[in-house]
């Protein structure tokens, strides 16, 4: 749970595309523990800060601080290595790749070696090898037998639900403190949905890390969260818990518009 320390803040975010603000003057404080949830409509900029955050885009203005060091404008790859992954909404992996070598290749930020002790292969190096393994095995028998069972598979044969999984894994396989996850649930179905929600929450009491989501089911996202941002059109207009943002007229104005706010 949130211990009540700021492992993320984003201070006055602002990117511009041209003469377009698809993030405008955005503020958050995500706390060390807390599953936090940025919802809006499409368009709303909710990708967009993720790309911000990672490395993807540069802002135009602003700041992004992890543990109190900037990290805006930082390369995806020392965003990561500082410890922050993320998945994607539309997922990206490896479809040539067997399930346990995509959830390795989360760790290469963690792994070093050079040509010599590729071929010579010396103790430290197989010993990095073997934690490397024993870290991907881990991570999959934490999503089920079945997930241990299709690690020889290859990612292109994998129903959607499990690939969405092996995406998680291959995030928190690089250990980070920060993990983002771009609708997580997207496409599947009730049970399918049941079952991620309740992963969510196990890796933040399994492995202490702090959860910044972002997700349109509107159910999963009430029963899931601790704090809740609502953007739309780039702004953050409206922060707070669940009852505070389902109650909320602008929030509800934003989704449903003004007639069936009022009707």
């Amino acid at each position: 749970m949130a211990d009540g320390q700021t492992l993320l803040a984003v201070n006055h975010l602002t990117k511009q595309f041209g003469g377009l603000a698809a993030v405008d003057d955005v503020t958050l404080d995500i706390k060390r523990g807390q599953i936090f949830s940025i919802i809006g409509p499409n368009g709303a900029g909710k990708t967009t800060v993720f790309n911000l955050i990672t490395g993807i885009y540069k802002p135009t203005k602003g700041e992004i601080l992890l543990n109190g060091r900037s990290i805006a404008g930082k390369t995806p790859d020392v965003v990561l290595r500082n410890g922050i992954a993320r998945t994607f909404q539309n997922i990206r992996l490896f479809n040539n790749m067997t399930v346990l070598e995509n959830v390795l290749v989360g760790q290469h930020a963690k792994l070093y070696g050079d040509l010599i002790s590729v071929i010579f292969r010396p103790p430290y190096y197989r010993n990095a090898e073997k934690r490397a393994l024993d870290r991907a095995m881990e991570l999959l028998a934490f999503f089920g037998p079945q997930m241990v069972a299709l690690k020889d598979e290859y990612a292109s044969n994998l129903s959607y639900a499990y690939r969405r999984r092996v995406e998680v894994a291959r995030a928190m396989a690089s250990g980070p403190q920060l993990l983002l996850l771009d609708e997580p649930t997207a496409g599947m179905n009730d049970s399918e949905t049941a079952e991620a929600v309740g992963y969510i929450r196990r890796l933040r009491e399994q492995y202490g890390v702090t959860v910044l989501l972002i997700e349109h089911k509107l159910q999963v996202t009430m029963n899931i969260s601790d704090q809740i941002a609502v953007l739309d059109y780039g702004k953050k207009i409206a922060e707070g818990v669940p009852a505070e943002i389902q109650r909320n007229e602008q929030v509800i104005e934003a989704y449903l518009g003004r007639k069936a706010a009022t009707a």
